[in-house]
């Protein structure tokens, strides 16, 4: 076993989140076993990532379109988590970055239902997301995906299934300090800004129902989803995944990885300055304004968010919730997503008519 806390910690308190949204267990033991530090993550994964792509080029050259697409969405999560919290060095992230881009895309067509790549007009640029729409459906509803700190949408497959299933597209989109936005746009507090330039984009769309949309949101995606429902009466519904109240409040608590990881995606210097900016996430004074309905959700282990954040949001919006507290759950509580992925997207339907 290692002596590198960073390596340990991650090992620790990973592994439910990489087993839920589709790292083969085997494979979990195997890479993480062969690490001795931390500095060996990115590479080690990459590794693996490369192998199921492999795996999955193979499958295209053969025809076997099912099987490809299988196999390249699982190298992307792969090499997405090869690089999702791996900021020391950037040059690897960059390169593991790339390649999770590449494989998912690669996937899309072949995933059933399909997706298609979308870039959304954002501030002089674009914002990238992936939308999939369900089998048959004519004009669905549709459920805007936002992530969070260290996920990206080459990581939602499992988070976009229970939707998809019940008759509700998914658009999982990259906001400021996200994925392939991380590069161009710092973590912003008003996020509500990136989404109504999403929400926009859905009303160009004769293919979704504008008048029937959701907002969900992971982790720090928790705090923009019902910071986003708080300013734009477009979102009928909001599904909160553990999101913190103030994501500055716990700064001293947060691991490492986190602080750092979040300093690098504000595009600040110190961390002194990413502290200020972490004050800035903030649903103080704000959710008297969310009068949609809204589901929450959080671990009461969770030792990123601290689960009375969940709690107060559920006390203080002004519209019908549903508080879901999974009292032997961690961060968002993925070591029992059976308890509330499929319970969520029961409940997004219903909203969603």
């Amino acid at each position: 076993m290692s002596s590198d806390p960073l390596l340990k910690a991650a090992i620790a308190h990973w592994g439910p989140r990489f087993f839920a949204n589709g790292v083969v267990l085997t494979d979990f033991e195997e890479v993480t076993g062969a690490m001795s530090s931390y500095d060996d993550w990115c590479r080690a994964w990459s590794a693996r990532g490369a192998h199921h792509e492999q795996l999955g080029r193979e499958a295209l050259a053969g025809k076997h379109f099912l099987t490809a697409g299988e196999c390249l969405q699982r190298a992307g999560v792969y090499y997405h988590f090869a690089s999702f919290l791996f900021v020391q060095d950037q040059a690897q992230m960059k390169a593991a970055h790339k390649k999770q881009i590449e494989c998912r895309q690669a996937a899309l067509p072949h995933l059933r239902p399909p997706g298609e790549r979308v870039e959304i007009p954002y501030e002089g640029k674009t914002l990238a997301g992936i939308l999939r729409k369900p089998a048959g459906a004519e004009c669905p509803p549709v459920v805007a995906m936002a992530v969070g700190l260290d996920s990206t949408k080459e990581e939602t497959d499992a988070y976009e299934a229970p939707f998809l299933a019940r008759g509700i597209a998914t658009l999982v989109f990259e906001g400021p300090g996200q994925g392939e936005a991380q590069y161009d746009f710092p973590i912003r507090g008003d996020y509500e800004v990136s989404v109504k330039a999403v929400l926009d984009y859905i009303g160009t769309r004769r293919d979704l129902d504008a008048a029937r949309v959701g907002m969900w949101g992971v982790s720090l995606g928790g705090y923009y989803a019902p910071r986003a429902a708080a300013f734009d009466k477009r979102i009928k519904a909001c599904i909160a995944l553990g999101g913190p109240f103030n994501f500055g409040a716990n700064w001293d608590n947060l691991p490492d990885l986190t602080r750092e990881a979040f300093r690098v995606r504000s595009h600040c210097k110190t961390a002194k300055d990413a502290r200020k900016n972490a004050l800035t996430l903030s649903l103080e004074g704000i959710t008297q304004n969310i009068t949609c309905p809204i589901f929450i959700v959080n671990g009461r282990l969770d030792r990123i968010v601290p689960a009375k954040d969940a709690e107060r949001l559920a006390r203080e919006v002004k519209g019908p919730v549903e508080l879901m507290m999974i009292e032997d759950g961690n961060h968002i509580a993925t070591n029992r997503a059976y308890r509330w992925r499929s319970q969520s997207a029961d409940w997004m339907a219903e909203q969603l008519g």
